[in-house]
């Protein structure tokens, strides 16, 4: 008997939704009628999706979304899935698909110019004089980062406009600004041009389209994701390096826990020794 295959899709767009109640009720419905799971959230900004299912309905999927006009030049980003990725179905409407808390950018017109995974990787060859500027979370970091990395320690993305102070030394730098899939750099460059970053980039599509064209290169480690993989290496590569460290003895070592000592809840990495003591600690999963 021929086994399911399973694939996950994270993908993304900041588009006018003039009714974003009436969308999430189709979207829902659509996704529905292909058994997905995951989740979508959507706001008068855009929309922004990770969706699990198997393969052969996740194709079908994204060949139904390509019918409206929203989604016909959406890039859809693939990784394997395992089936578990997430327990149940959401779609909801929220404030922003991705929150800032600075209130209306015009990111179409404001938005940093791109740089494609091709072009970044070359920057790298020739040793250009850059850096790369990670806006995701300081948890996913850990898991994984470029060479010539930047680190703002953001415990929310919504902290950024607190931590530009920290970053004015690099308003001049020649500066790529990188997140998972690209959303998070599409809106965040806006507000740094705002704050007068002069010489600022960002990678097209995200670290996912990187590690997927550029297996084991200047990416070091995983792909911290929100769904319950947790990291995932995107594509198998022979010279992937594990690089995240226990947060309590330091080994070297990349699975993730809840740590509920603390509210709201943070994500750790721990080592199979250390989880033995830890007895507070849970392992990270996600809906």
């Amino acid at each position: 008997m021929r086994k399911e295959s399973f694939t996950i899709i994270l993908f993304y767009k900041f588009t006018p939704i003039k009714d974003p109640d009436g969308f999430r009720i189709k979207q829902r419905k659509i996704a529905e009628t292909f058994n997905l799971k995951g989740r979508m959230l959507i706001a008068k900004e855009g929309i922004n999706g990770t969706f699990e299912g198997q393969t052969k309905d996740i194709k079908a999927y994204i060949k139904e979304l390509r019918k409206q006009a929203v989604f016909k030049d959406v890039v859809f980003k693939e990784s394997a899935g395992f089936g578990k990725a997430f327990t149940k179905l959401q779609l909801k409407v929220r404030p922003e698909v991705v929150t800032l808390g600075v209130g209306e950018l015009n990111i179409k017109k404001d938005t940093a110019p791109v740089i494609t995974a091709q072009k970044l990787e070359k920057m790298y060859e020739n040793d250009e004089d850059f850096v790369v500027l990670d806006l995701r979370n300081d948890f996913e970091v850990q898991a994984g980062y470029f060479e010539k990395t930047i680190n703002p320690k953001l415990q929310k993305f919504k902290d950024l406009p607190q931590k530009i102070a920290e970053l004015s030394h690099l308003k001049h730098k020649k500066v790529v600004a990188v997140c998972t899939g690209g959303i998070r750099c599409e809106k965040a460059t806006v507000l740094l041009k705002k704050e007068g970053f002069t010489n600022l980039y960002q990678l097209k599509d995200g670290i996912h389209t990187y590690m997927k064209k550029f297996p084991g290169k200047n990416f070091k480690g995983s792909l911290f994701v929100f769904d319950n993989r947790m990291i995932t290496p995107v594509e198998d590569s022979d010279g992937r390096e594990v690089v995240g460290k226990c947060a309590y003895c330091n080994t070297t070592c990349e699975e993730y826990y809840n740590d509920d000592l603390v509210r709201p809840s943070r994500k750790v990495i721990c080592c199979d020794n250390c989880i033995k003591s830890h007895k507070k600690l849970r392992p990270a999963v996600t809906v």
